[in-house]
């Protein structure tokens, strides 16, 4: 199968928290969406493999995704190595997607921080000629960076998507993980996913719009025209 977007994910659940408006957007508008998991994301304090896997498919069929893949990397000691960007360049050259999206490049947690230059390094490798990579060769014409931190800090994005219309089913995606979001969680309000609400009409608000998603670039970001601005 072959995707529009690629969407690279440290563990089940970056995906939908980073950019899951944006996805359910992209889907709608006709795009072949695809996520790649790096890891299961486990040992978690009410989490399994199994559970983990039965919440992923659950927000998979939720977002409508065309395709969901997971590299079973090691989860809490994730590092770019070369065997690991093998296997990533591969599945670029596999599903040739015009667009990756990844975390954004400073964080606390050392998974996204790796996933990061395991993405950009992946990519290079993936043009490359001459090598033991299956596949022909490709090269993904752009990298965004999506925020899923786990770092207080003051995002100051490239550009914000506004998700207002997604809003509902982005929140239905992250419901799935009940294990990461609501079991053990405090129930007294601000919630969890009270707080991810707040945060998308922060973003939503600079833009003029009711919900958004914060987005980032390394490269520059070229413009055919103004109209597509909001």
């Amino acid at each position: 199968m072959l995707l529009d977007i690629l969407v690279i994910a440290p563990h089940p659940d970056d995906a939908e928290l980073g950019m899951g408006g944006a996805i359910s957007k992209f889907i709608e508008g006709g795009k072949k969406v695809g996520v790649l998991d790096l890891t299961n994301g486990e040992p978690t304090p009410f989490g399994t493999a199994e559970i983990r896997g039965q919440e992923t498919e659950a927000a998979t069929k939720t977002l409508g995704l065309s395709w969901r893949g997971n590299l079973e990397l090691p989860n809490r000691s994730l590092e770019p190595t070369l065997a690991a960007r093998h296997q990533l360049a591969m599945v670029m050259r596999e599903m040739r997607p015009k667009w990756l999206f990844a975390p954004y490049w400073v964080d606390a947690h050392p998974d996204h921080l790796a996933a990061v230059e395991l993405v950009e390094a992946a990519r290079f490798w993936s043009k490359l000629t001459k090598s033991d990579i299956p596949g022909e060769p490709f090269h993904p014409q752009r990298i965004y960076n999506y925020y899923s931190v786990h770092l207080k800090m003051a995002a100051q994005p490239a550009f914000i998507l506004d998700i207002s219309a997604y809003w509902e089913q982005k929140l239905a995606a992250i419901s799935c993980y009940h294990s990461q979001f609501v079991e053990g969680r405090p129930e007294t309000s601000p919630t969890f996913l009270e707080r991810l609400r707040d945060d998308a009409a922060h973003w939503g608000s600079l833009i003029g719009k009711r919900f958004g998603e914060p987005f980032n670039c390394r490269e520059p970001i070229g413009l055919a025209s103004m109209e597509c601005l909001v």
